[in-house]
């Protein structure tokens, strides 16, 4: 094995103490807060920049994905069981742990199911959605199934603003945190800020080591060739609908993970998350980094993400993302880290320093 590749991993992992050290010393801690959320904003564009870059599957669907991580773990994570505490199954989830009792903000006794349990079965509901919509979808190609992943996205923000269940227009709040050990938990506590930043950061980290071994392996292989030509890789022998699909689906997951942990991490989550501008934004952030460049799209990811938190964008936001796409499908269609893309820069800038040098001769 060839440990060169995780070289990168190992450096992400120096900055990200890095940043996290330079905040507390200079009393800006508050800029972990969009930095984790930026996290989890980039276990999104990972999946997706697997399912375009080396599938060459165009998805406008993954804000949905998101959006039922989030609000299927919000909705068993919020609903209150106590007034059917009396029932058998009731009281079997309860004795084996699935369900949890606490007080809620107004002190009434809530029953409600264990964080990890609804993290669980969101991702498991993600995987199923994800298998039943892929099988017909991936048999189409390019625009087509741009709209058809579209479309899936258009059902999911109806279904999450239309559902009384999940809040309609308001989404859901008062979600509890995530407790992943004991003393380890995903929440929106102030106090446990630095824990939830180096939390959201493991899973990039893990998300990234996941994708560098598959792209490299001989699954990695067989995508590039599906992607360079899909007949072509068909003819040698290589099962293309099993591989977009499965790479449909772990697309799929990431951006379930990252709505999940965002989701309590924020104590909510509203039905804007689920719109079409959102998976429109994913894709920008993936163009702009470079379809098929892991580290490109996740440094352009958290950068522009940690921007539009931060406010820089201001209610230009949503456009800023929309002309960033049109740009980079007119002047960089590569995007802009392709590496042979900066070396074209690199030479022009010296083309034209030593022009200018001969110039002022």
């Amino acid at each position: 094995m060839d440990m060169r590749r995780f070289s990168p991993l190992l450096a992400l992992a120096g900055v990200i103490v890095l940043i996290q050290v330079g905040t507390s010393l200079g009393g800006a801690t508050y800029y972990l807060t969009q930095l984790t959320m930026s996290a989890y904003y980039a276990l999104v564009i990972i999946g997706l920049c697997l399912l375009m870059g080396y599938a060459g599957q165009l998805s406008l669907g993954q804000a949905g994905f998101f959006a039922i991580g989030g609000y299927t773990s919000a909705f068993l994570t919020t609903v209150n069981l106590a007034d059917r505490s009396g029932k058998p199954l009731v009281g079997l989830l309860s004795r084996i742990g699935v369900l949890v009792a606490q007080k809620n903000l107004y002190g009434e006794e809530i029953l409600h199911f264990s964080s990890l349990v609804a993290l669980v079965v969101a991702l498991l509901i993600t995987i199923v959605i994800a298998f039943l919509i892929g099988m017909p979808v991936l048999k189409l190609k390019g625009h087509y199934l741009a709209m058809a992943t579209m479309g899936f996205g258009i059902i999911i923000y109806r279904i999450v603003i239309g559902t009384r269940a999940f809040g309609e227009a308001d989404g859901i709040s008062g979600v509890p945190g995530l407790k992943i050990l004991p003393g380890i938990e995903v929440s929106d506590s102030f106090s446990a800020r630095v824990l939830n930043y180096y939390i959201a950061w493991v899973l990039v980290l893990a998300g990234m080591l996941i994708a560098i071994n598959l792209i490299n392996s001989r699954v990695g292989r067989a995508l590039r060739s599906l992607h360079g030509s899909e007949q072509a890789a068909g003819a040698m022998g290589i099962d293309t609908a099993r591989y977009k699909l499965n790479l449909f689906v772990l697309g799929a997951v990431f951006a379930s993970v990252g709505g999940i942990f965002l989701t309590h991490y924020n104590g909510g989550i509203g039905p804007s998350e689920s719109s079409i501008m959102k998976s429109v934004r994913y894709v920008a952030i993936v163009a702009a980094g470079g379809m098929a460049n892991l580290w490109g799209a996740l440094i352009t990811g958290v950068v522009l993400n940690f921007l539009s938190l931060r406010g820089v964008f201001g209610s230009y936001d949503d456009a800023v993302f929309g002309l960033l796409l049109i740009l980079i499908m007119l002047f960089a269609p590569e995007g802009l880290l392709r590496a042979h893309v900066l070396t074209r820069i690199r030479s022009r800038l010296n083309e034209g320093i030593f022009n200018g040098k001969r110039g002022a001769r």
